[in-house]
């Protein structure tokens, strides 16, 4: 009769005698050769082209005007982003309201301000003195305690972050109410059970939750409004892409300029993707599904591995 300890020591025998191959992926390999070959075709036309204009390129990067247009641009993002997602979360929550017109306001204003593009309404903001010489303050339908000119209340800066900030905010609404609504049903009732009361339920309960849904896509609306802002252009205000086009128009260096200008986009994005990235692994914490790692992450994960393998490697060196 075979006993079990018998049988384990065959099965290690034989375990010990099978010979291991690794799996082969000619798929990967020629994959990964002609992503390598058409990046070096990328590469070699930049820097050998002289079309490109590098020196010129080198001149502008950081010139105090570019410099200043970088500047403006940041701040024009963060006003529309700010006040955009400040509006958006009212939104959202007056379309999750029970009561009819609260939902029917926020509905409407999300389809009107959707469905007008961006470079209409910050035309109509521009020109909202044609509309109204005059905006008032005061009772409404009643007396007016003082009024304005819409010319000095309503300039290009103001009229640009206006109109960025409220065409955002109808894409901030779907995003936060998409968020509110992924948070499970269950929480709240069980929060309304124990007699927490509406506004805390909200802001300490399915918030904090829901933005695990909302920072991706509003991640992504940052980086959009980044090279959003090059709309506002047309109101000749001096944003990155104005400045640009500025000195490319006195001194001819079209494609230089052009490319300093995607540089320096090419920064800001890559910053705020970073930024994005460690925003999501923090509230995406108690998550059994791991962030995917960026490629930087990657490169010192493969690093590292290379790095313990030679301190393991024996000390004579050299295979026996």
């Amino acid at each position: 009769m075979t006993t079990p300890a018998v049988l384990e020591e065959a099965a290690a025998e034989s375990a010990g005698s099978l010979t291991v191959f690794k799996a082969r992926h000619p798929g990967r390999w020629i994959a990964g050769a002609a992503v390598a070959v058409l990046l070096a075709m990328a590469v070699n036309a930049l820097v050998t082209n002289p079309a490109w204009d590098w020196p010129v390129v080198g001149a502008y990067l950081f010139h105090p005007s570019v410099l200043h247009a970088v500047l403006f641009t940041v701040e024009l993002t963060a006003l529309g982003i700010v006040l955009g997602f400040l509006l958006g979360t009212v939104l959202a929550l007056m379309r999750l309201s029970r009561v009819p017109l609260l939902a029917s306001a926020a509905w409407g204003y999300v389809w009107l301000f959707r469905s007008v593009p961006l470079i209409l309404q910050l035309l109509f903001w521009y020109n909202l003195a044609a509309l109204y010489k005059q905006i008032s303050f005061g009772v409404p339908f009643g007396l007016a305690f003082f009024s304005v000119d819409s010319m000095d209340l309503i300039g290009p800066v103001t009229a640009a972050a206006l109109g960025l900030a409220l065409h955002q905010a109808a894409y901030a609404a779907e995003i936060v109410r998409g968020g509110l609504l992924s948070v499970d049903p269950g929480q709240m009732e069980a929060a309304a059970a124990l007699g927490i009361p509406r506004g805390r339920q909200i802001f300490r309960i399915q918030l904090p939750q829901a933005m695990r849904s909302i920072v991706p896509a509003a991640g992504n609306e940052i980086i959009g409004l980044v090279k959003g802002t090059s709309v506002v252009y047309i109101m000749a205000l001096p944003e990155l892409f104005y400045q640009v086009q500025v000195i490319y128009n006195r001194n001819g260096r079209v494609i230089a300029m052009l490319l300093v200008a995607a540089i320096w986009y090419l920064v800001l994005t890559t910053v705020l993707s970073a930024a994005q990235h460690y925003v999501e692994r923090r509230f995406g914490r108690g998550l059994a599904q791991a962030l995917p790692p960026t490629p930087l992450q990657r490169l010192r994960g493969i690093l590292t591995v290379r790095r313990q393998a030679r301190r393991q490697r024996p000390a004579g060196g050299g295979r026996r």
